[in-house]
């Protein structure tokens, strides 16, 4: 009864919004206003059939309560699938989870888990002593937590396995969490202004930080924001038996509910929608026939709304936000253009080592194979990790609570989305105009040239565009900041008195003006000059980068969106000069083990140390609780090891360090030709259900050699080693995670 009310209230807010932003866009559309053009090309379909990441990792599985190696594939839609083994996603079995990361946070530590546990069911936490919900049987585990669905439980063997898979998951959440389409400028700004309007409606103003993920999971956010409160005061003190197996039934209840919540939020939705779609001839009709009627009617509106609200707007403007203005400018503009310039060196140390590999090792087939590794570098989720974390360093100290910000994570994400479209804009560009330089070159001298001119020429259009993306986002970030503040500052004395002004408006035109919106715009126009002035004024500051607003690149280059236009490069197969192979050939191909990720220190990938030693308490209940399950496999380590030393006398034409050719320190191994695998396609449901998928995807790869100490010849290929392994899967993890240091992690 509660969440149906929810959603009946926001779906009628839902239908207000539809008409103002369906006279917007048609506004937008006639009168034809836009931003400046950018420089930089962007790509239609970035990730298109590509895998992002998959590896193995360990899972715990809470049925069983047991660890499990699971093989774990992150297709071109973020979403994390978990196969039972590489094996079955080899042979396109369904997988046994997929996950939407939308609204999940990365953990980790066991303490922050635990803390974020014991605060979500006041009352009920662990005596001393007691084991607590989740124990992980190495130092390294990695979280998700949610605070309304289920959650999941990773580990690994090392520190650097660690951090690259939370990159992954970050990578995951961060594009996850974007689920709206900004391409839409009706549905979107109807749904995200209908969100506002009735969180306001129920005095809860600021940033949110759980609009994340699609419509429909944002939409369950809000009904679980309201209920759980209500829920955990029901059911928090029927729950029975010790504090941890309490803790774990309200997480099972609570993930229960927002399952539920999520299918009733989802048919009302969409109800909502089409009803919105089945009137929206008519009132577009109604639009273009009357606009200039309604733009009229709007502006009365607003001039009355103006001379009541802006003498008071004007003074809580001067009194508590222009004096932190600048404040909050700065501590959002030190980050993000540290950011902006780390992706910027990031791409510039990428093509320089190509341009020298490429120099050293042979011209034209050498750069077909770094082409294909650059081209998808701002979806590497560890080389742009380092641009990230330039955001992790934004905080707004006091301003923070002042403004009422819940979290800056909403602007860190913001940024990092930025940086990531930036850099692939930046790839995009660079590979369009040397695919286009390719058939007049002769030599590779000319070639590497070439390829300096290309980048002093992409870098100079990153530069503008960069100032321009990074201006949009602050003065977006101090609207979002400052706005909320006013209104609830506001609210005490003019809220009351809007009703008012609704017999201004014609009935006819009612569908597409409401006097709340007017009135924020009004608010909104009170600090909008203050917030330009000082992003201008920040323009000037030399530290920040940004280009002043008078400089402006008309059609600098005036053909080049036009080669924007055609059809994607494939590099391997426009370069690679050999014959077209069988499409069976080609799957079969897909589907072998493509990227061994080096290990920097030189040993081998697999430490000595067992997860769980033979004798411990916690190897005893696992052979316990389960009396029935197959005997472990051979030493899985040793096995491997074997197979690696067998591979590597057998791979002849792979170079040694020793001869492999000079290169710049960041520098990395030319990757080998790229090839296809399958992977599913996760369709937007909520956490963890389980579903066949048919196959679409292929592997990004970098294939670099590991370096491997002398071991007795003989074994089993890599590949079958790790398919027995995961065939027979032992009941507790053993000392490996089949990939280490990154042995079958791949890119």
């Amino acid at each position: 009864e509660r969440t149906g009310k929810v959603l009946g209230e926001f779906c009628r807010c839902y239908k207000e919004q539809f008409g103002v932003a369906l006279f917007n866009s048609v506004r937008y559309e006639i009168e034809g206003a836009g931003s400046p053009q950018a420089q930089l090309l962007h790509r239609k379909v970035p990730l298109e059939d590509h895998v992002i990441y998959s590896g193995n990792i360990f899972q715990y599985i809470e049925e069983s309560k047991k660890w499990r190696n699971r093989f774990c594939v992150v297709p071109h839609n973020y979403g994390l699938v978990l196969y039972e083994n590489k094996l079955a996603y080899e042979r396109e079995q369904p997988p046994r989870v997929l996950v939407n990361s939308a609204g999940y946070k990365v953990l980790t530590s066991v303490e922050q888990y635990l803390e974020l546990v014991n605060n979500s069911l006041p009352g009920v936490t662990p005596k001393s002593g007691h084991s607590p919900i989740l124990k992980c049987p190495t130092d390294f585990p990695l979280v998700l937590w949610h605070p309304y669905a289920r959650h999941y439980y990773f580990c690994v063997m090392t520190g650097k396995e660690q951090e690259k898979w939370r990159a992954v998951f970050q990578d995951c959440v961060r594009h996850c969490n974007n689920g709206i389409s900004e391409d839409s400028r009706v549905e979107a700004p109807a749904f995200t202004d209908a969100i506002r309007m009735y969180r306001q409606s129920k005095e809860q103003y600021g940033t949110w930080d759980m609009l994340c993920g699609n419509e429909t999971q944002v939409l369950s956010n809000l009904v679980m924001e309201e209920l759980l409160p209500e829920l955990r005061s029901t059911i928090g003190p029927r729950l029975k038996g010790k504090a941890p197996e309490r803790q774990r039934t309200w997480i099972q209840v609570s993930d229960a509910v927002y399952r539920m919540v999520y299918e009733l939020a989802k048919a009302q939705y969409d109800a909502a929608v089409a009803r919105c779609e089945q009137e929206r001839p008519q009132l577009e009709s109604t639009i273009r026939t009357d606009m200039d009627q309604i733009i009229t009617s709007k502006e009365h509106l607003a001039s009355k709304i103006r001379a009541f609200v802006l003498p008071k707007a004007e003074v809580c403007v001067r009194n508590h936000v222009q004096p932190y203005i600048s404040s909050i400018l700065e501590a959002l503009m030190t980050p993000t253009s540290q950011g902006f310039a780390e992706a910027r060196e990031v791409f510039f140390k990428e093509v320089t080592d190509m341009n020298m590999n490429v120099v050293n090792e042979g011209g034209l087939e050498k750069l077909v194979e770094y082409m294909e590794k650059l081209s998808h570098l701002a979806f590497h989720p560890v080389k742009m990790q380092s641009c990230y974390e330039k955001m992790d360093q934004l905080k707004l100290e006091g301003l923070q609570q002042r403004f009422d910000v819940s979290s800056t994570s909403v602007f860190k994400q913001r940024a990092q989305i930025h940086m990531r479209q930036q850099m692939d804009d930046a790839v995009y560009t660079f590979e369009t105009l040397l695919h286009q330089e390719l058939g007049k070159l002769q030599g590779k001298d000319e070639l590497c040239k070439s390829i300096q001119r290309i980048l002093e020429r992409v870098l100079k259009k990153f530069d503008y565009d960069s100032s321009t993306v990074r201006k949009k986002f602050f003065r977006e970030a101090l609207l979002q900041i400052t706005i909320p503040f006013l209104l609830k500052k506001l609210a005490p004395t003019c809220k009351g008195e809007l009703a008012k002004f609704q017999e201004l408006i014609f009935e006819d035109f009612a569908s597409f003006i409401l006097v709340e919106n007017t009135y924020e715009e009004v608010v909104l126009q009170s600090v909008m000059k203050d917030i330009m002035q000082a992003v201008k004024e920040a323009a000037v500051q030399r530290k920040h980068n940004l280009y002043r607003d008078s400089m402006v690149m008309h059609n600098s280059d005036p053909n080049l969106h036009l080669l924007g236009e055609g059809l994607p490069i494939d590099w391997s197969e426009e370069y690679s000069g050999q014959p077209e192979e069988p499409a069976a050939e080609r799957r079969r191909r897909a589907k072998q083990v493509v990227s061994v990720i080096q290990d920097d220190e030189g040993a081998l990938p697999y430490g000595a140390e067992a997860l769980l030693q033979p004798g411990s308490p916690e190897a005893g209940q696992a052979e316990q609780a389960q009396p029935g399950a197959p005997p472990s496999p051979p030493d899985a380590v040793q096995e491997i090891q074997e197979a690696l030393a067998q591979q590597s006398l057998e791979d002849a034409d792979v170079p040694s360090e020793a001869e492999a050719p000079h290169v710049t320190p960041r520098s990395s191994v030319p990757a080998s030709p790229v090839p296809r695998a399958d992977v599913p396609s996760v369709p937007s449901v909520p956490q963890g259900t389980a579903a066949s998928a048919s196959p679409r995807a292929s592997v990004t790869a970098e294939a670099e050699v590991p370096r491997v100490t002398a071991a007795p010849p003989g074994g089993h290929s890599p590949s079958a080693a790790c398919h027995q392994h995961g065939d027979k899967e032992p009941g507790e993890p053993r000392g490996t995670t089949e990939s280490g240091e990154g042995v079958q992690t791949e890119f």
